[in-house]
C-alpha cells in the first residue's frame, strides 16, 4: 500500500493550524496546492476529513480520529529524515574497513585516531587479512574500504593510490651494514634474512630481486607477519626486508633501518571501493580523512 506522506502532511498542517492559508504558508505551497493534497487523500481513502464552509474548516468525525495517528507518522518520518540529515552532516554511523595487517603498525593507528577525534560516536570494525582478502571483503560487502596493495585491475573495483612504500632493509647493531647509508641487494650475499611468509606481497618482491642477483635467502626462519619479523630482528636473530611504513626510526632500540637501493623496489599502496556504490556517510567521512592525509612511509 502507497501511503500519500503529501496529503497526510497537508491534512496535519490545515487541522492544527485551522484553516488552509496557514498550512500553506508553513509548508510553502499556494493555497490551491494545498487544497489538492488534501483532496488527493480524500478521494483516496474515500471519506472526508475535513468539513469546509466559507468561513471555516473544521475536522470531520472521522478526521478527528484519524489526526492522532496522521501526527504520529508525520512526526516520525520528520525525525527520521532529521537524523539520516544529521548522519549525512556529521559523518555518522558505522564504517567496515578492511586492511593489510602492515598498515596497523604506523599508517592506519593515526588515521583511527583523527577519525575517531572527529566522529567519536562512530562504531569502526576492523578487518585485517592479505590483499587478495581486502579485495574480497569489498567486493563481497562485508567492508565499505579497503587498503590494499595494488593489484590486477577488478571492473567492480575503484582503486585510488595513497603512496608508494619501498623496501628497506631492517638490521640490529652489532651488524657488517649497520653503518651504511644505503644497502644494495647485492651486498646481501650471505645476510642472514628472515624470512616474511610466501604468501605475502612483501615475499614476492624480495624473492624477484634476490632472484635476479643470483642471490639466495638465507635464513632459519620464516613468520607470517611483519610484526614478527620486527620483533626478531630487535632480538637479534636476524636482519629483514620489510616495508618503509612497517617501522620508524626509534620503535626498537638498536634497530636500523636502512634505504634498500639498486634498485629501490616499492609496493603501492591503495584505496578500495566498489564501483558505482554510495558510501554510508561514516565511510565518506573516513575516505575524506585518508585522501587528505600525507603519508610517510
Amino acid at each position: 500500500m502507497k501511503v500519500d506522506f503529501d496529503g497526510v502532511q497537508a491534512f496535519v498542517a490545515v487541522a492544527e493550524l485551522g484553516g488552509f492559508s496557514r498550512a500553506a504558508r508553513e509548508l510553502h505551497l499556494t493555497q490551491t496546492a494545498l487544497t489538492r493534497r488534501v483532496q488527493k487523500l480524500e478521494a483516496y481513502l474515500g471519506l472526508k476529513l475535513l468539513d469546509r464552509t466559507t468561513r471555516r474548516v473544521e475536522l470531520s468525525t472521522v478526521g478527528r480520529e484519524f489526526l492522532p495517528q496522521a501526527r504520529a507518522l508525520v512526526q516520525d518520518m520528520t525525525s527520521a529524515v532529521e537524523r539520516l540529515k544529521d548522519m549525512s552532516r556529521l559523518g555518522s554511523g558505522q564504517l567496515a574497513l578492511a586492511c593489510i595487517p602492515s598498515m596497523s603498525s604506523h599508517v592506519l593507528p593515526g588515521l583511527i585516531r583523527q577519525y575517531a577525534q572527529a566522529h567519536p560516536d562512530n562504531r569502526i570494525r576492523l578487518h585485517d587479512g592479505s590483499s587478495t582478502e581486502v579485495r574480497q571483503a569489498v567486493l563481497d560487502g562485508q567492508a565499505d574500504l579497503g587498503i590494499a596493495l595494488h593489484g590486477e585491475p577488478h571492473p567492480d573495483l575503484e582503486e585510488r593510490r595513497l603512496f608508494s612504500d619501498p623496501l628497506v632493509f631492517l638490521c640490529r647493531t652489532p651488524h657488517p651494514l649497520e653503518q651504511a647509508a644505503e644497502v644494495r641487494w647485492s651486498d646481501l650475499h650471505d645476510t642472514e634474512l628472515i624470512g616474511v611468509s610466501s604468501f605475502m606481497a612483501t615475499r614476492i618482491f624480495m624473492d624477484y630481486q634476490l632472484a635476479k642477483r643470483g642471490i639466495r635467502l638465507q635464513g632459519r626462519y620464516e613468520v607470517q607477519h611483519h610484526a614478527t619479523a620486527i620483533n626478531l630482528v630487535a632480538a637479534g636473530v636476524g636482519a629483514a626486508i620489510l616495508p618503509s611504513s612497517t617501522f620508524q626510526p626509534g620503535d626498537r632500540p638498536g634497530v636500523r633501518k636502512i634505504p634498500l637501493t639498486h634498485p629501490v623496489v616499492r609496493r603501492q599502496v591503495v584505496l578500495l571501493q566498489r564501483r558505482e556504490q554510495a558510501l554510508s556517510p561514516a565511510a565518506l567521512a573516513f575516505r575524506k580523512l585518508i585522501e587528505q592525509a600525507r603519508f610517510k612511509p
